[in-house]
């Protein structure tokens, strides 16, 4: 699933190559995906696009026009992607259950992107409002961890009255806006933290280190991406990670071997010498087996 580093990422290639630019047409695929419909996604052509932004793991898309602004927002979900092409083909693109198209936006230059997601289980989503906030997942989204408003204190405040695991409350995007499943475990196996830790036990100092952690482990993967075309950033992801989907290889601090825990829909790698004393996590999908 795109986070946030590879979400700031399309951002700051969408600002280079799209900002100035006008709407040429847009080509719903995959209706499902669209969200709303009023304004109609119609009301898009003849646009500029004035603006690029993140909402956490939400892009954002400004359009202006002399009737007023409006915002193409974006949520590429589990295993969606935005694929820039500097000549899309002409005809638009045909709908259909094999078709990973699900909407293709096309500039006045010719240039323009498709929104594409793989697999059956769907959850790509767009939307056309006048304002951001007009979209459940903006309008509800937590603290961003880039945000000057991120502090260590801040964090504090976050963890200490959370009965939830720290692997929980750093995937909670009502709490802190944009790590998902990938950018926690790494996250949590730079700061030498079980994932299974409780929140509201972190002292002033744990949530003091764990903030350092998190904002230098997402500023520094935002600037490997830096300036990567927009089809290079799943791999740069993928190079970046350390024990985020590798379990069974050596751990690349201690040399131990990563671990798996796995849920019913998803999974989280760590180190047990670097995190939990030693100690392998319960895997939840194997108790259940032996209950």
């Amino acid at each position: 699933m795109p986070e946030l580093p590879e979400v700031e990422s399309l951002a700051a290639f969408l600002r280079e190559h799209a900002v100035g630019k006008a709407i040429a047409r847009v080509d719903v695929a995959a209706v499902s995906a669209l969200k709303t419909y009023d304004p109609p996604v119609t009301d898009l052509g003849d646009r500029t696009v004035a603006g690029v932004a993140r909402h956490g793991k939400f892009l954002d898309l400004e359009l202006d026009a002399a009737a007023g602004r409006l915002h193409l927002v974006v949520h590429l979900a589990r295993a969606g992607w935005l694929r820039w092409k500097d000549e899309l083909p002409l005809t638009p693109p045909r709908p259909g259950p094999k078709n990973p198209i699900a909407l293709r936006l096309r500039l006045n230059d010719g240039s323009g992107f498709d929104l594409t997601e793989a697999g059956t289980k769907k959850g790509l989503a767009v939307y056309v409002v006048r304002d951001p906030g007009e979209v459940p997942g903006v309008a509800d989204l937590g603290i961003d961890p880039l945000s000057p408003e991120f502090t260590p204190a801040a964090l504090h405040a976050l963890t200490k009255d959370a009965k939830t695991r720290i692997k929980g409350l750093l995937r909670d995007q009502k709490i802190i806006a944009g790590i998902g499943n990938a950018y926690s475990d790494e996250v949590l196996h730079a700061a030498k933290m079980s994932p299974y830790k409780i929140a509201s036990t972190l002292t002033e100092a744990e949530a003091a280190a764990l903030h350092d952690v998190i904002v230098g482990t997402l500023t520094d993967a935002v600037a490997r991406s830096k300036g990567l075309a927009a089809g290079d950033l799943k791999s740069e992801k993928k190079l970046g990670l350390r024990v985020h989907g590798r379990a069974g290889e050596p751990c690349p601090v201690c040399g131990d071997t990563i671990r798996e825990v796995s849920f019913a829909d998803s999974s989280f790698q760590y180190c047990p010498t670097c995190q939990t004393g030693g100690k392998p996590l319960a895997d939840r999908r194997l108790s259940r087996l032996i209950r």
